[in-house]
């Protein structure tokens, strides 16, 4: 399969990669598990809630 043939199948069915792409100037990087996705923020939440209802809190620094 191409590669435009696999990013076209993906955008068409979004559940194949069940995971957020989050790109910040820092990197670029499949966010799973979703907490993740702070050690990309310059100024992350200080937690907040996923879509199963689970709260997840940063790690202090």
């Amino acid at each position: 399969m191409s590669d435009a043939a696999l990013i076209d199948a993906m955008m068409a069915h979004p559940i194949l990669i069940n995971r957020p792409i989050v790109v910040t100037p820092q990197a670029t990087r499949l966010c799973r598990p979703s907490e993740a996705v702070l050690e990309l923020l310059d100024n992350p939440v200080a937690q907040y809630t996923k879509e199963d209802g689970d709260v997840v809190h940063a790690p202090k620094a």
